[in-house]
């Protein structure tokens, strides 16, 4: 992946380095908020010591984060969606707002 020219996909993260995937399972739902809010304290921990998010790896409270997932081909990929998609009926997971609606 760090071969490939930053302007060649949507993906911009192209530099040497680490995946950390953070999986926190619960078995019943009182134990979701506790395992919610323990992963985002500890990804926050983290953050000094990142470069970007890899959207597949946001969970359900970082939708805020999906701009910084495509860095600067957001603009563009939100241009591309506001042409094809301009009702946002694809909106599922974590969503590129179409550019007219943002």
């Amino acid at each position: 992946m760090t071969r490939v020219p930053l302007d060649a996909t949507a993906f911009p993260l192209r530099h040497r380095g680490f995946d950390f995937f953070i999986s926190v399972p619960w078995e019943s739902a009182p134990a979701r908020q506790a395992a919610v809010d323990w992963s985002s304290q500890f990804a926050n921990a983290l953050a000094p010591y990142s470069q970007g998010v890899y959207v597949n790896n946001l969970n359900e409270t970082e939708a805020a984060r999906v701009p910084e997932a495509y860095g600067p081909h957001y603009d563009r990929l939100a241009a591309i969606k506001a042409r094809y998609d301009p009702d946002n009926v694809f909106r599922v997971n974590h969503n590129i707002t179409p550019a007219a609606g943002r």
